[in-house]
């Protein structure tokens, strides 16, 4: 059974950084592509970053651009972003979700496979 965890959300002041961790277990994850979505209270979701399985394609929302970097152990089936400069807008359940596609059906269905429970991350001003 595809398990899917996220870790390091919390609370931070504007201008922080925070790094997410996604860990997956229950298979063989070398071929998936990873994404990362996001929530606000009342907003729709968001897909905000995502690398496929080489980690030679990544994507970023516009809103995110650089700030946040994600990254890929393939070892460890961990993915990471980093979150820089931290605005309140940024606040909002962040959740990590794999498949076996690439990144562009990733966050072009917003409907991969395995989800992560989520983790809240909180900015303030």
């Amino acid at each position: 059974q595809v398990q899917v965890m996220e870790s390091g959300g919390g609370l931070v002041q504007a201008g922080g950084s925070l790094r997410l961790s996604c860990t997956a277990s229950g298979g063989t994850f070398a071929d998936f592509a990873w994404g990362w979505f996001r929530q606000a209270p009342g907003k729709e979701r968001e897909g905000v970053s995502c690398i496929d399985w080489n980690a030679r394609t990544t994507y970023y929302a516009n809103s995110v651009e650089g700030r946040f970097t994600i990254s890929r152990d393939n070892a460890k089936n961990t993915v990471l972003l980093q979150m820089n400069s931290l605005t309140p807008e940024d606040t909002a359940m962040y959740y990590c979700a794999i498949d076996r596609v690439k990144c562009r059906e990733v966050i072009g269905t917003s409907s991969p496979r395995y989800w992560g429970q989520g983790t809240q991350v909180t900015v303030s001003s």
